[in-house]
């Protein structure tokens, strides 16, 4: 299975997952569970109002702010300040990738346009290649097995450490790939491209199922399936795939939930003891059939739409425990402009359940032949006419 560029990227602060109020991606972790990734980043964003870091967050001001006074790293301080906080999430962000976080959450990001995975022995391998992106250009297909990046091998190595290598900063500059496809070897320089995901893409499958794979919550996302679900043929059920998501915006989320429900609650948070609720518009579609398809890497923002839609009973939950990221992020602006995050709560879905460090257990687990499991599921929910 694999996931998008967007949301996999060199941190900082490698501990970090990301960002202002939400349960965002931490592709890292996704990885290593065996979801799919590529070049990009990404972070979950949304601030409550009236709400401002504290506590913690004002040791690692306060240690970075003592730390540029003395003429030294004010973000190393933040950074060797959060490490000592414990704080599973916490991670510090230059000015830099903070701007470029933004930016990925509106779908674009800088790289050559291929996804990545890691084999079972340890090799990565393309698992996808972006039309019109600068690999595709090149000839690099699906299958091609990348041997080094920039000289470096990279066999072995997490696919998030792959990422970091093909991750560029600027459009334009040069990165050089080690390729092989069968028995053939060779080596392609390509030059970086600002690029724009599709964290959205719906299909028909036969039998009249739409396929809606939801790839993360980026902007615009939740109202792409909302039209996805409002314009498919009425009585047709709906595979919603979630595997790989690593999450994004929360909002996006929310959103989503609101295609399946006529409002309603989607999901509570607290923030330093401050309980706030998120709520589905009115409107949705609440008796068409609907399976998700889940896995060890949807995570956060999707294990929050996961979460209610179980919850409420109106999906039925396929596939293997989710991830549980559960946690929510407050950004701190530092002396030099650099921003940290760390936690200052938690979500739980409508029934109260708590999915940080938990995750989500499907209705009916399924490994392998997951979405085939699916299918069959959602053809025997019936007909809601």
């Amino acid at each position: 299975m694999s996931g998008p560029e967007l949301f996999s990227r060199p941190r900082r602060f490698g501990r970090g997952a990301a960002l202002t109020l939400v349960f965002a991606s931490v592709l890292a972790t996704g990885v290593a569970t065996g979801s799919w990734s590529a070049e990009g980043g990404g972070k979950s964003e949304e601030r409550p109002a009236g709400s401002a870091p504290g506590g913690r967050h004002e040791d690692v001001r306060d240690a970075a702010a003592e730390a540029m006074a003395d003429g030294k790293s004010p973000t190393q301080a933040a950074e060797e300040a959060v490490s000592r906080s414990g704080d599973r999430w916490g991670a510090v962000y230059s000015q830099g990738e903070y701007k470029e976080f933004e930016q990925e959450l509106d779908g674009q990001y800088t790289g050559v346009g291929l996804w990545a995975r890691r084999t079972a022995d340890g090799r990565i391998e393309v698992a996808k290649v972006g039309s019109g992106s600068p690999a595709a250009h090149a000839g690099v297909r699906p299958g091609d097995r990348l041997r080094t990046v920039d000289g470096r091998p990279v066999t072995g190595r997490p696919v998030t450490e792959v990422v970091s290598l093909l991750r560029g900063e600027h459009a334009g500059t040069a990165v050089r790939l080690g390729l092989a496809r069968g028995t053939r070897a060779w080596t392609e320089t390509l030059r970086r491209a600002n690029l724009a995901t599709e964290p959205v893409t719906v299909s028909r499958l036969p039998g009249g199922t739409v396929l809606i794979k939801v790839a993360a919550f980026t902007k615009g996302s939740g109202d792409r399936v909302r039209s996805a679900v409002r314009d498919a043929p009425h009585g047709d059920g709906v595979l919603l795939d979630l595997r790989g998501n690593p999450g994004g915006l929360v909002t996006e989320a929310v959103t989503a939930a609101s295609a399946f429900f006529d409002g309603g609650l989607v999901a509570t948070y607290d923030v330093r003891g401050h309980q706030c609720a998120l709520h589905a518009e009115r409107g949705g579609d609440t008796s068409r059939p609907v399976v998700a398809l889940v896995d060890s890497g949807t995570m956060s923002a999707a294990e929050l739409l996961t979460g209610a839609l179980q919850d409420r009973g109106r999906a039925v939950v396929v596939g293997s425990k989710t991830f549980g990221k559960g946690s929510v992020q407050m950004p701190s602006r530092l002396p030099d402009g650099s921003v940290a995050e760390l936690t200052v709560g938690h979500y739980r879905t409508p029934t109260g359940r708590s999915v940080d460090g938990r995750g989500i257990t499907p209705d009916l687990e399924a490994d392998e032949g997951a979405r085939q499991r699916a299918e069959t599921v959602l053809s025997g929910l019936g007909d809601p006419s």
